[in-house]
């Protein structure tokens, strides 16, 4: 058993802690969004039979490498949960992609045509100076060939990090980036220098090794899926919270 499972806690102490951490309205939340989910999956006649909780365990259960019946029970114990918490944990997160899948699924396409610019990539480096001088200077011998875009970002970029990759920001969707910042961005040639550019954080030269056309694969179905999906339960939070206020006043 756990050590701390042995320490008794009463539930008005968790909430007199959550309280005090300002976390409770999160969790309050959270138990909202999950009561959305139930109603919404009842309404639909969506379930979960056994056989998907035991599958999606069983996923579980490889990932920790509880190979073991007794592994997994001590890892539960662990975390001060139950095998049925456990299992209704698995079934809320089933009911809620199934939902997701039932609500927003056949509008995916459509949403991905009406949007495909916003999904667009790009491979991005970036530096950004204090000194707009500075940041002109290093455009012009970064152009000339006396100093590689790279270089220049792990001696002269203001973050210690960014200095570290030498520049480099990842595979950056268009959606991800500032409006004006990503008109820039895409408007340019690959391996071309762009800046300086001025924001708040200082003045800004961007490099982009590649552009990455968007596609409609699978995992970017899901992104979709997924951002629709919590932008209707945000608002059904939301409409849930003003009827109880109405009702309140």
């Amino acid at each position: 058993m756990s050590e701390l499972a042995k320490i008794f806690i009463e539930p008005e102490e968790v909430v007199k802690f959550l309280k005090k951490e300002m976390r409770l309205k999160k969790v309050y939340e959270k138990i909202l969004v999950n009561k959305i989910i139930w109603q919404a999956a009842e309404a639909r006649g969506i379930t979960i039979t056994p056989e998907e909780i035991e599958a999606e365990a069983e996923n579980q259960r490889r990932e920790r490498h509880l190979e073991r019946a007794a592994d997994t029970l001590e890892w539960l114990t662990d975390q001060l949960v139950t095998a049925y918490d456990w299992e209704m944990g698995i079934c809320d997160r089933l009911l809620s992609h199934k939902l997701a899948q039932v609500l927003f699924a056949d509008e995916v396409e459509n949403f991905f045509t009406q949007n495909r610019a916003e999904f667009d990539q790009v491979i991005l480096y970036q530096i950004i100076i204090d000194s707009e001088t500075l940041a002109q200077e290093l455009y012009y011998q970064i152009e000339d060939g006396e100093i590689s875009f790279y270089h220049a970002a792990q001696i002269h970029d203001i973050d210690i990090q960014r200095r570290r990759r030498c520049g480099y920001e990842g595979i950056v969707y268009c959606f991800a980036l500032q409006p004006d910042i990503a008109t820039v961005v895409f408007r340019t040639s690959p391996r071309q220098v762009i800046g300086p550019y001025k924001t708040e954080q200082g003045y800004h030269l961007f490099f982009v090794e590649e552009f990455i056309p968007a596609e409609l694969t699978r995992e970017r179905s899901q992104e979709i899926i997924d951002k629709m999906f919590q932008h209707w339960l945000n608002t059904e939070l939301q409409c849930m919270l003003n009827t109880a206020l109405l009702s309140d006043s």
